[in-house]
């Protein structure tokens, strides 16, 4: 890609400025005093936020949007050629880039921290931020996810540091080059780009290489296909450093004695040897407990004391979609959550049922995507075990990245087929063929005391929302 000098931008247009990538970066450019300007097919929490930052946003993607004076059009990979805007960009010879690219225009060459892995990204890349930051050292740091504490997903820092996750989708994270990267799974997803786990392994070693010799890969010691990218990376980079986190005791960072208590999760965390002590988080599950080791390895490896790191993780109180409870309805607790891929649903119905043990698991899940459904079927069939009903709505389609081979399978053959496998859950599990319907059935299953799990990356959200209007 030609070098883009930042410095000589003065209007920048965002093709899908509603995106949670693309609305970061539209941030970032605000703030560093670009004209700025995009649209959204509709209007959004996140729509509405840069509108206020004084950002001018079009709902309605169409050629008259696109001036003369715009210096650079920034958009999602999956923005087709034919649409509007885009055809415009390429007609009017204004240059363009994708949001990787962007990311990478701001990120590289500031001490970059990447967050990559099938799973956790928002979260690690959200108690990462939230550790250095409270460590002082006042770190950039970009989600795919709302935080909280930043009232959306960018934080500007004045520090020598840039956390950001870092997405495997479409190779998009091979347009950073960071100083460190935290690996903290590899499993088969993204199947209309990767048609195997090997393509897989492939690809988070092919990002590792981008480490400078004198980098470091911090890694997840459990997780075997992520522990063979780190052993091929350091058999081409011997002077790389490669620090290990997770359960074994041979790992450099590993944790012991999980528990639920009193709401919370503890365990305790051991440091080549030595004890770091205990340590507390607000939301559940082993997975976040390796989630927050790994922000505890960045912050240990950037001498981060023990207790500041504690405290940031204990103030940790989740992010938006990530097991968020959203309150109330009938007396049932909601909660929303991203889950996705097959073992990203399961471990949040278990880390659900851990959290909840008396309660009734409802899991309410609307597949993402006909070919991510029908290339990890059987894994899908494994995924709803915990739960005591389960409601499936129809599969979100993905316009763009659908094949019409893909569109055979549905919802409804996942009901029926985990109804087959599981005896248990045989008249517990149910099919809804749109979201009107996923309500109805909501409305006609809940009880008092239940903990509604609402999952899904669609626009199954609507629901989880629509309960408390």
């Amino acid at each position: 890609m030609e070098e883009i000098d930042i410095e000589k931008l003065k209007k920048i247009y965002f093709i899908g400025i509603g995106g949670i990538g693309l609305s970061a970066i539209a941030r970032y450019m605000k703030a560093n005093g670009k004209e700025v300007e995009g649209s959204d097919m509709k209007s959004s929490r996140v729509t509405e936020s840069l509108e206020k930052l004084g950002i001018k946003v079009h709902y309605s993607q169409v050629a008259e949007n696109i001036t003369d004076d715009i210096d650079l059009a920034i958009h999602t990979a999956s923005i087709p050629k034919t649409n509007p805007e885009l055809s415009t960009v390429l007609e009017k010879n204004i240059r363009s880039i994708t949001y990787a690219e962007s990311l990478g225009l701001i990120f590289n060459g500031k001490g970059g921290i990447a967050i990559c892995g099938t799973h956790g990204k928002s979260t690690t890349s959200a108690m990462v931020g939230g550790v250095l930051e409270d460590g002082g050292i006042d770190p950039s740091v970009l989600v795919g996810s709302i935080v909280p504490r930043y009232d959306g997903n960018l934080r500007i820092g004045s520090g020598g540091h840039f956390v950001a996750e870092a997405c495997e989708y479409s190779h998009n994270f091979m347009s950073l080059y960071p100083q460190m990267i935290v690996l903290g799974n590899v499993e088969l997803d993204h199947t209309d780009c990767y048609k195997d786990i090997e393509e897989m392994k492939t690809a988070f070693l092919d990002f590792t290489r981008h480490l400078p010799e004198d980098g470091i890969l911090f890694c997840n010691g459990d997780d075997e296909n992520a522990r063979e990218v780190s052993v091929k990376i350091k058999s081409e980079k011997p002077e790389l450093d490669v620090i290990y986190f997770g359960k074994n005791e041979t790992d450099d960072f590993c944790f012991k004695d999980f528990k639920i208590a009193s709401g919370k999760t503890e365990f305790e965390v051991i440091y080549k040897d030595e004890t770091l002590g205990k340590f507390y988080l607000q939301v559940p599950g082993e997975f976040n407990a390796r989630n927050a080791l790994a922000a505890i390895a960045v912050g240990t490896y950037l001498e981060i004391p023990a207790d500041k790191i504690r405290t940031s993780l204990e103030s940790f109180s989740g992010i938006w979609r990530r097991f968020e409870i959203k309150g109330e309805y009938r007396g049932a607790l909601i909660i929303s959550d991203y889950a996705h891929h097959p073992t990203a649903v399961r471990l949040t119905i278990e880390a659900a049922k851990d959290f909840y043990p008396s309660r009734r698991i409802v899991a309410i899940f609307q597949p993402h995507q006909h070919n991510r459904t029908r290339g990890l079927y059987q894994d899908f069939l494994q995924s709803f075990d915990a739960a005591d009903e389960v409601i499936l709505t129809e599969i979100y389609d993905v316009a763009g990245r659908e094949e019409e081979e893909d569109q055979a399978v549905s919802s409804l053959n996942l009901v029926d087929d985990i109804a087959k496998r599981n005896e248990k859950l045989s008249g517990h599990i149910f099919y809804a063929k749109d979201l009107k319907e996923t309500r109805g059935l909501i409305d006609e299953k809940v009880q008092t005391g239940d903990i509604l799990l609402v999952m899904g990356a669609g626009d199954i959200v609507e629901v989880a929302d629509g309960l408390f209007k």
